[in-house]
């Protein structure tokens, strides 16, 4: 048994595996995979461990994913970039950057590895664009007894449209494929509003905005709204001085403290979230489109994310907002709202429909378990599907209801994993035993 314990960013999961092992080719994961199923071991590749569930959770042999780190190539004429799993998305930006190539979206944050974000189906916000795993058109994977396969649309294709939001649960994704497009920059206009304002006018900045979102300040009625939006140039960027002030100083340091003071007095939170959205200011700036899909967060936290029909986002805010204002709860993260268009992605939370992304974050060390009990019920009322590699309770059975080829991606898996090498609890809990 190794002596090393692996944990996740935010504390929630940890794992001590019977072995860890680094793998710097697809041949050394085959080996190691191998190996594994000699010795009766399962086996799991983890990320950056920025999952809140067990999916990375493994008491086998735990693959890292240090040294599979290399961009394999890029062909700008195709618009494609192939990319191995451990590759962290940061990394990966700036070498699109150097090469006057960009993500045509992205999430909020930029430190997972490749293959963990896009197996989890990490997502921004975009009125064209959907997720990350949208733009994946082809994958490298080691199966269960050792092989190695390349999927596309056009190769294996129903292993394809199953293990691009797999959980690794299909084979050990080696490398991925991704569609790219010219760099370009974004125009960022960040503006406080009344919820009530920006609910009412929901079409109008979902339909004029490239990239809309906002966070509600829960035991308030303010929010702050983000529009991005493709801009010729020339980049404007913050300056240095602001740049620290606002995305370092105010939404770490000085957020991080003001949520250290709401553990221990929680009373106090909701003034301290008065106090903070009426703080904000209205910014305008242009820069590169990574730096502004992605910031730095420092302040840790456990989060519940569920994905639920567009038209539905109202009511639902709504019925949170009364759990909020009931009292039983004193939340100091704001609430996350972002969208999607539908994807065809057979595991993607999108599948199939025009999707709000509703995120409730808790900060760490503070209670979570009842709100997050609560705010699920409105999810799972409004037929929510949670993330993947955030907090929640459904099982296979709810799972297989919510997603229309549920069934045929347990196919796939029965096909190429038949004695569950890549399960683990949560697997079982949420793909079946």
């Amino acid at each position: 048994m190794s002596s090393v314990v692996w944990h996740t960013w935010s504390g929630t999961q940890q794992a001590r595996p019977r072995r860890i092992a680094a793998p710097s080719s697809t041949g050394a994961v085959s080996a190691a995979v191998r190996g594994a199923a000699e010795q009766g071991m399962r086996v799991r590749m983890v990320g950056s461990g920025h999952s809140f569930t067990g999916a990375a959770v493994t008491d086998g042999l735990l693959l890292s994913p240090t040294g599979l780190a290399r961009l394999r190539g890029v062909d700008a004429e195709a618009g494609t970039v192939t990319v191995e799993a451990g590759m962290p998305l940061c990394d990966l930006n700036e070498a699109l950057h150097a090469r006057g190539l960009a993500l045509a979206n992205m999430g909020d944050v930029a430190v997972q590895t490749a293959a963990g974000a896009i197996q989890t189906g990490t997502h921004g916000t975009g009125r064209d664009s959907g997720g990350l795993a949208q733009q994946v058109c082809a994958m490298e994977l080691v199966l269960a007894d050792g092989s190695v396969v390349e999927c596309s649309p056009e190769r294996e294709p129903d292993l394809f449209e199953a293990a691009r939001v797999g959980l690794g649960a299909f084979g050990v994704v080696t490398a991925l494929t991704l569609k790219v497009r010219p760099a370009f920059l974004l125009r960022a206009r960040e503006e406080p509003m009344r919820l009530a304002e920006v609910l009412a006018r929901l079409p109008e900045l979902r339909s004029a905005n490239e990239h809309f979102e906002f966070f509600w300040f829960p035991h308030t009625g303010c929010t702050n709204t983000k529009r991005n939006n493709r801009a010729e140039g020339p980049a404007e960027p913050p300056s240095p001085l602001r740049a620290w002030l606002d995305d370092e100083f105010l939404s770490n340091t000085v957020f991080g403290a003001v949520n250290r003071l709401g553990r221990r007095v929680p009373a106090a939170i909701p003034a301290i979230n008065q106090v903070s959205a009426r703080a904000l200011s209205a910014r305008t700036y242009t820069d590169a489109s990574h730096r502004v899909f992605a910031s730095t967060r420092r302040v840790r936290f456990v989060e519940m994310e569920y994905a639920v029909p567009a038209e539905t986002l109202p009511d639902v805010l709504g019925e949170i907002r009364g759990i909020v204002d009931s009292g039983r709860h004193r939340i100091g993260f704001p609430v996350e709202v972002r969208f999607a268009p539908a994807d065809s992605v057979w595991l993607s939370t999108a599948y199939g429909r025009d999707t709000a992304y509703v995120a409730a974050h808790v900060y760490r060390g503070m209670p979570y378990a009842d709100y997050f009990r609560e705010i699920e019920a409105v999810f799972t009322a409004a037929r929510g599907r949670p993330h993947w590699a955030k907090m929640h309770s459904l099982g296979s059975g709810d799972l297989a209801a919510l997603y229309p080829r549920f069934a045929e991606a347990e196919a796939v898996r029965d096909r190429v994993d038949p004695e569950r090498r890549f399960a683990n609890e949560y697997l079982d809990t949420v793909l079946g035993a």
